[in-house]
């Protein structure tokens, strides 16, 4: 049985802050390490044990885009909202991110009273981003100095760490454009950063990728799970293929992945059955796609899907965080705001040891007490359900029948008062009048079977119905970042480009798992993208991925499922809130999401929201602070935004930007 890396994670942020440096940024300065302890990192880098403790928190990292614990914040949610598959909906926020195209600016982060910090995690997203890249950078740096390793370990550890700063400059790439390169340790604070071109860095992690797949070792050569392996690599250096054109390359790769890797697709139940949090209200008919994503069946050895998973779970679970997807992304439904056709409150929190609990109705236990941080969009219920023009009523992943898929209309009236109790919640009563105060928040359907997760503790206690005292929130659990499904999606992606009338049966082969019944006949690529909606939520950085799509258009000259196509000069270089031009992502975030469509009213108190998006949010702003600390040099700022100076100096090509971070002043 392998090993999944636990007790590494544990201990490597003592060793790192104790041992060496904690990598925590000064404070006007985001890619400067600041020396916290007497210790030198090169005596504590010049073993094994020390890289080990480096790479494990790379790895940790890695997990924390998922599994931060923000109380009403997901990390992954921003992603999310700045797509065609989400959007915010805590509008009891004064401050939450609705209307993008005028609340976004260079400095959103500063303004307390936008209280933006706990509707996105944008912050987040570029100050941990560049963490992540200096604690890979710091494995790199030191590697080669550690006696008694052979060069194969040695390259295995190079190629991992290569891996990890691989996946950050991904991100920010695809998030903020053009951005400061960084390859090194500094040493000093350094304050003059130009940005390196986007392009200029995905060369760069092409050439980094390549060497990681020739030396880091395949899963079933590993003894441990939880570690970058060599599938992962190839999975990453494929995106970055099709971003620069090299769609041959890239599908080559995924020919290696799909057919000569051992990975297989689930197509049975496997594993562990898990029947939910209360069977007695939400039975679960057990099924493949339910199993596929329990967390106790993630990471097991008779699943043969997974490429890369990040280990969440286990004993030690103080070394682990929750995920709290039942309380973020499930409707808040439970404290009287949706009422029944007698005006009575709908649903009710019941603690389980009083005299009217009903284990049929225990809604707060099987569905989590959401409070619905982010919601989806209708399209991602509804619209990309349907193929062919009709809705496939088989596909499992949107199947309520088996209860992989909760409606609004599955909950039942649970409180014994009114003349409703027992029979399904409604929206409007007989006459037409609203009983929902608030939509947005408090209406919407949920994939169950991608964010239901155990929660022991909480669910364990009888005496209690809200917050901590008995509702499920979400628990500790293992989660994917690559599987079989996505290289088939990357391998259809690949094909249309290149015009290879085949990439419709790698989509059919993902579809045939699911059991749908409408399978394609040709694919566009909003079909393609259609799938990764469907197969990929909450695992793909979905935003990250609809701008690299956007890139790969322009570069392509193929057009999109509307027939737009696009120039790779000024697909990015765009603004306005109009429906023409713009990039593919924007046409897909106001087409089939939620933005640019007007004013929704919500209730009384907060009256209408208006979910506006511009063409020049497809790259999020440069925060101020970081170009004020930068007060030697200029970052520039991306266009649209205030600060925005086409003239500003940027490095044309990675081997000058790292040249640069060599130089003393």
């Amino acid at each position: 049985m392998k090993k999944i890396i636990k007790k590494i994670n544990y201990i490597c942020l003592s060793l790192l802050m104790g041992g060496t440096i904690l990598f925590s940024g000064c404070s006007e300065d985001f890619l400067s390490p600041k020396p916290l302890s007497i210790y030198e990192p090169g005596a504590t880098f010049t073993t094994e044990s020390g890289l080990m403790a480096a790479m494990a928190i790379c790895d940790r990292h890695l997990r924390g885009y998922y599994s931060t614990d923000h109380n009403e914040m997901l990390t992954l949610g921003t992603e999310y909202i700045f797509s065609d598959l989400m959007v915010g909906s805590a509008t009891d926020k004064s401050g939450m991110l609705d209307n993008i195209a005028s609340m976004l600016t260079p400095t959103s982060d500063q303004s307390s009273q936008n209280n933006l910090d706990r509707t996105n995690s944008m912050w987040y997203f570029y100050e941990e981003t560049y963490k992540g890249v200096m604690y890979a950078n710091t494995i790199i740096q030191y590697v080669d100095g550690v006696e008694g390793m052979n060069e194969a370990s040695k390259n295995a550890f190079k190629g991992r760490a290569y891996f990890h700063r691989a996946f950050r400059y991904y991100a920010l790439v695809f998030q903020y454009g053009d951005v400061p390169l960084t390859a090194k340790v500094v040493e000093v604070p350094k304050q003059n950063y130009r940005r390196t071109k986007r392009d200029a860095i995905l060369q760069m992690l092409v050439k980094d990728l390549e060497f990681a797949v020739q030396w880091v070792p395949d899963q079933k050569d590993m003894s441990v799970i939880g570690m970058i392996n060599k599938g992962a690599c190839r999975m990453l250096l494929a995106k970055c293929y099709l971003a620069l054109g090299e769609y041959t390359k890239a599908k080559d790769l995924m020919d290696i992945v799909i057919d000569q890797s051992g990975y297989s697709l689930m197509t049975e139940n496997f594993g562990t059955f898990n029947d939910g949090g209360e069977p007695a209200t939400w039975p679960i008919t057990r099924n493949v796609i339910w199993d596929m994503h329990r967390a106790e069946n993630k990471l097991i050895s008779a699943n043969k899907e997974v490429i890369m998973g990040m280990p969440n779970r286990g004993a030690e679970a103080e070394s682990f965080v929750k995920m709290l997807t039942m309380r973020i992304l499930y409707p808040f439904v439970f404290d009287g705001k949706v009422q029944t056709k007698d005006s009575k409150q709908a649903l009710m929190n019941i603690k389980r040891n009083s005299a009217d609990y009903n284990s049929k109705y225990d809604y707060m236990r099987a569905f989590g007490r959401g409070i619905a941080t982010f919601r989806p969009s209708y399209f991602q219920t509804h619209k990309v359900w349907e193929v062919n023009g009709k809705m496939d009523a088989t596909d499992l992943r949107h199947s309520s029948a088996t209860g992989n898929w909760i409606r609004m209309e599955d909950y039942r009236v649970n409180n014994k008062a009114s003349s409703e109790f027992g029979n399904p919640v409604t929206l409007f009563d007989d006459k037409g009048k609203l009983l929902c105060s608030d939509t947005i928040r408090r209406w919407f359907d949920v994939p169950h079977y991608k964010f239901y997760l155990d929660d022991p503790v909480n669910e364990a206690n009888i005496s209690g119905s809200d917050g901590n005292r008995g509702a499920t929130n979400g628990g500790i659990a293992d989660w994917y970042l690559y599987r079989l499904a996505e290289a088939y999606l990357i391998r259809a992606e690949a094909k249309f480009y290149l015009g290879d009338a085949t990439a419709k049966d790698d989509v059919n082969e993902v579809r045939k798992r699911a059991k749908c019944t409408e399978l394609y006949s040709t694919v566009t690529i909003g079909d393609i993208m259609d799938e990764r909606a469907r197969e990929l939520y909450w695992e793909e950085w979905r935003n990250v991925e609809l701008t690299r799509v956007s890139l790969c258009l322009a570069r392509s000259g193929k057009p999109d499922e509307w027939g737009n196509t696009y120039k790779l000069d000024t697909f990015d270089k765009q603004s306005g809130t109009d429906a023409a031009g713009g990039s593919y992502w924007y046409q897909r975030v106001t087409k089939k999401g939620m933005y640019n469509k007007g004013p929704i009213s919500v209730n009384a108190t907060k009256g209408s929201i208006n979910y506006m998006m511009d063409k020049k949010n497809i790259y999020w702003p440069i925060p101020n602070k970081e170009i004020r600390a930068n007060n030697k040099g200029d970052l520039g700022q991306n266009y649209g935004y205030d600060g925005y100076n086409p003239n500003t100096p940027v490095w044309d090509n990675w081997e000058d930007a790292v040249a640069d971070e060599y130089k003393t002043e």
